[in-house]
């Protein structure tokens, strides 16, 4: 019989600690708590949902709607203004011009007179 007070007084003991690798694992947690932010930021942004879904594929998606959704009720009880992000979507995105099919940095390449040019031009 004295097991049982034994192994009572041993499982009260356990109770109160945390044993590693029981618990959650923190990187999921912190995972969807910058899913939260990026789902702020990007309403902060006046972006939409949809953006924010694309430019951050990785992030969930449920985490991402839930601080976009936070964000927005935060902006509208308190009278704040977004403030229109000045950087693209992507640097990539942003030099290529996906209509020509042209990168714009090639574009301004060649459409520069060179010097042999510019010393004809300056020298008429």
């Amino acid at each position: 019989m004295p097991i049982r007070p034994l192994s009572l007084a041993l499982l009260a003991l356990l109770a109160g600690c945390d044993i590693p690798g029981l618990g959650p694992d923190p990187r999921i947690a912190q995972r969807e708590a910058d899913a939260r932010a990026i789902g702020g930021a990007c309403r902060y942004a006046l972006r939409g949902i949809e953006d924010c879904y694309n430019l951050n594929p990785k992030a969930p998606k449920a985490a991402v709607f839930a601080g976009w959704k936070d964000m927005d009720q935060y902006m509208r009880e308190n009278k704040i203004a977004g403030q229109t992000s000045t950087i693209g979507p992507t640097a990539a995105s942003a030099e290529a011009d996906p209509e020509a099919g042209i990168d714009k940095t090639t574009e301004k390449v060649l459409s520069a007179p060179s010097r042999r040019q510019a010393g004809r031009a300056a020298s008429l």
